[in-house]
């Protein structure tokens, strides 16, 4: 109450900001006479005049803004025929000063993005606008490379499927570069796993601005970046567990969970809300028959409990037409928020196999993370980082944690005319579906369009039945058929069009209706359940009343869908049995749609804390990458000089050798076995050293004589090269060994983390158990780095040709050596493969 009064006497935090932004926009349009007054070249030539000062540290980005940005509206009246109104203005100052601008559809994002583009490409270093799919990002670039291109700034775009290395360094090296979340993280990850700093296609990560940030920073960012190969290993066990988990019968937890005495029943409990599942002690001792072993969570079985929790969630947890569909003979995930295929990623853990077993397709070979990282870590690479969507309020207290984003409510150009009318809520499925077929015909029979929103593409299909049964000429636009979307989705405000869309969060297309229309009320939107998220509600209800455009929307429920089933429906069916509701009759009130907010504020609430779970995991590995990163870098410059840190790899090599033989510093006596330590060095090295060469040295003579016999040994081997040879294998060894052992590295964390959990039944805290583990791998992987690379410099051998070094001092074999393989040579990773079945394979696999 206080709260509220103090927000009306001295307005909102949000309130504040547009004010100060006001002020700004004041003097950015005082601007436009003066340069508008000028002649293409004239204004042009003001541009260039700017930017030369910027890139001279003359002026910083904040003394040129008010020019800036009039340029920018000035240009866009020229070639687009676009004035920036004073929002989109305020839209782009937010975006500039690294915040995330809330705009409703239509109100013209994708042009307001050009004013902190330009500003900030100025500088030079890059700018980077990332979208939520290649349509929008090749769409968006090609409309707005006209004022790009104009003011003389180079524009890019980042594609899938673009596989042309050239190309893609190409659109990064550009002032400006489109793209999406995904292609700008892989491409971050194949830099780092690169042998030659020119292959690298990146630039530093200097200002980007997410569209749909609430999509890709919220929603997306559930599922890590993965770039994976195959591991090698049986799938025999998956089939197997498939015909277990098929012959275990579903149970259900204890109804009093104060009866410490309760148990479940069944062989295992699903828990919906945490999409968990449970097995029973008497789901153990049958999984343990049928699949003959004794113990089922021995060490020696762990592989088969882990196949069959993955193959319970399949079975239990996962909707073929909801999760993911069958296309193909494969299993093609289905993003939850956008209804789009997931064309290319897997899931994770073995759950991808899981589902091809259930299904009865191939199974494909697990596969083995070689480099991973969040959508979290990777945006937080940016030195500025900005978004834009319709919808981030909900989110806000998310953006503000994890990635420091405020999120400023922009208010529209024109008042928002749409009608958005309270829920109605039926008592089953087939009842609601009845009253959503009557209200489509209703507006379909004066011509008023509806667009109707459905939460999966089973329920799409259900209503398209129906509504042929009705023969109402409809669109039905999801997974299925998204080819076609920008098309459906452009017609869907025409008179008497009734479209079915599945999730339509994130299209990026908006739907512009005539005066006809507008007439007869606008778009309607028919909301057949509510998502989990709200924004994703918001979304829906965004693609009517655009730009001051009148609509109408609703939502029609049932109990027993599946977010009221889960989370609201005991307090709800209370209300409607205490109100005498009948089969066949709804309710509508305040109340009710208040306490679905509240079910849907659980789910958030469980999604945050998700999201929160993967980041804090990835951050203990996030600093692991971060170090190995580096030091990839390092010896990716051709001006970095390993000779020092093979000197102190050799001593760290010879303290362990000493080790192994039981020399120790304290406690050298007379009584020392040198014949085991010059076995030792023979073994690992090839060097023949008998004990009399060590008698009578102290410790400290005895490392450092080792030391300097190696050092001799691989300065005369290297003396047959030439320095920048010399140099080129040196690196070559030293990033073959660092990727793998970074590789297994991050095998040994997957695993880790695959039972850390399990720490929690002893009372220990899983994430600093993982924590304090994987410090002590990160460790035994920096001194394993070290010892392996000392030992095999010391170990190469090179075969010189019987012709003398060519007049660079390079050997024919050196040539072999430094040449990239063909795709049917032996792999350089040691793995066994041919290098196209391993390193050579083109492109990411999840």
């Amino acid at each position: 109450m206080i709260k509220s009064i103090a927000r009306k006497i001295f307005g909102t935090k949000n309130d504040k900001e547009l004010k100060k932004y006001a002020k700004r926009i004041s003097a950015i349009n005082l601007l436009e006479y003066e340069y508008g007054a000028l002649t293409d070249s004239q204004l042009q030539a003001k541009f260039d005049e700017i930017k030369l000062k910027v890139r001279n540290n003359e002026l910083s980005l904040d003394d040129v803004l008010n020019d800036v940005f009039a340029i920018v509206r000035e240009t866009s009246k020229r070639v687009l025929n676009m004035r920036h109104f004073d929002v989109q203005l305020i839209g782009g100052l937010v975006l500039n000063d690294g915040k995330i601008a809330e705009m409703k559809t239509g109100e013209g994002k994708t042009l307001v993005a050009t004013l902190p583009v330009v500003l900030n490409a100025l500088s030079g270093k890059g700018v980077h606008v990332v979208t939520v799919n290649d349509y929008l990002a090749k769409r968006d670039a090609t409309q707005m490379s006209q004022i790009y291109n104009f003011l003389g700034l180079s524009v890019g775009v980042v594609l899938s499927g673009q596989n042309d290395e050239m190309a893609r360094k190409e659109a990064y090296a550009c002032d400006i570069t489109y793209g999406t979340n995904n292609e700008f993280g892989f491409d971050y990850l194949r830099d780092n796993m690169c042998f030659e700093a020119d292959a690298r296609v990146q630039r530093a990560h200097n200002y980007a601005i997410v569209d749909e940030v609430d999509s890709i920073l919220i929603d997306e960012a559930r599922t890590p970046l993965i770039i994976s190969g195959p591991t090698n290993r049986t799938l025999d066990g998956y089939i197997k567990a498939n015909d277990v988990a098929k012959a275990m019968q579903k149970g259900q937890a204890p109804l009093d969970t104060l009866d410490k005495n309760a148990k479940p029943t069944g062989d295992f409990v699903v828990d919906e809300k945490n999409r968990t599942i449970m097995i029973t002690e008497q789901g153990i001792q049958k999984a343990e028959k049928l699949f003959g072993v004794d113990n089922l969570y021995s060490l020696e079985n762990a592989a088969l409990s882990h196949y069959l929790d993955q193959a319970l969630k399949a079975h239990n947890l996962f909707e073929k037409d909801v999760q993911y569909v069958v296309r193909d003979g494969e299993i093609v995930i289905v993003d939850e928020f956008t209804g789009r295929l997931s064309e290319g990623r897997r899931f994770s853990e073995g759950l991808h196999q899981a589902l091809e077993a259930k299904e009865g397709v191939k199974i494909k070979e697990e596969s083995q993370t070689l480099a991973d990282i969040t959508f979290q870590n990777y945006f937080r690479l940016y030195n500025k980082l900005a978004g834009m969507t319709g919808t981030a309020q909900t989110e806000a207290s998310e953006f503000s944690q994890i990635y420091k984003l405020d999120v400023i409510t922009i208010p529209t150009n024109l008042p928002v005319h749409r009608l958005d009318k309270n829920d109605v809520i039926y008592k089953s499925e087939k009842e609601k579906f009845k009253a959503v077929i009557e209200e489509i015909k209703s507006a379909n029979a004066k011509g008023q369009p509806v667009l109707v929103g459905t939460a999966s593409i089973e329920k799409s299909e259900i209503l398209h039945k129906l509504l042929i049964n009705e023969k109402i000429a409809h669109n039905v636009l999801n997974a299925k058929n998204h080819e076609k979307e920008a098309q459906i989705i452009q017609t869907a405000g025409a008179k008497g069009a009734v479209t079915v869309a599945t999730n339509m969060a994130g299209r990026g297309v908006d739907i512009r209706i005539n005066d006809e229309v507008r007439a007869l009320g606008g778009l309607y939107i028919i909301g057949t359940e509510r998502h989990e998220s709200r924004r994703i509600d918001n979304q829906l209800r965004g693609r009517s009343g655009r730009g001051g455009d009148p609509g109408i929307s609703r939502f029609f429920l049932s109990l027993e869908d599946n977010l009221l089933r889960i989370f609201g429906s005991t307090k709800i069916k209370n209300i409607m049995d205490k109100l005498g509701v009948e089969d066949g009759e709804s309710i509508e009130s305040g109340l009710i749609t208040r306490a679905i907010e509240n079910a849907q504020k659980k789910v958030e609430s469980l999604h945050f804390e998700a999201r929160k779970h993967i980041l804090e995991y990835d951050d203990v590995a996030n600093e692991q990458r971060k170090t190995i990163y580096k030091y990839r870098n390092e010896l990716l410059d051709p001006n970095f000089d390993l000779s020092a840190k093979i000197i102190s790899n050799r001593a760290e090599w010879v303290a362990d050798m000493l080790n192994n033989a039981g020399l120790y510093a304290q406690d050298l006596s007379e009584n020392i076995n040198l014949d085991a330590l010059c076995a030792q060095i023979n073994e690992q090295s090839g060097i023949k050293l008998t004990p009399n060469e060590l008698n009578g040295l102290d410790f400290d003579e005895i490392s450092k004589k080792i030391e300097q016999i190696l050092s001799n040994n691989y300065e005369e081997k290297m003396s047959q090269l030439s320095p920048q040879s010399r140099q080129n294998i040196e690196k070559m060894l030293y990033l073959q060994i660092l990727d793998r052992a970074w590789r297994e590295h991050l095998y040994q964390m997957d695993t880790l983390k695959a039972g850390i959990g399990l720490r929690g039944y002893n009372q220990r805290d899983p994430l600093t158990e993982y924590k304090k583990e994987s410090f002590n791998l990160f460790m035994e992987l920096v001194r394993t780095l070290k010892i392996t690379s000392a030992k095999t410099l010391s170990l190469v051998r090179f075969e010189l040709s019987d012709e003398s070094a060519n007049e660079s001092g390079q050997s024919a074999r050196e040539n072999k050596i430094n040449k990239k393989p063909s795709r049917n040579d032996p792999c350089p990773c040691k793995s066994g493969k041919k290098y196209k079945d391993c390193c050579g394979k083109s492109g990411p696999k999840f």
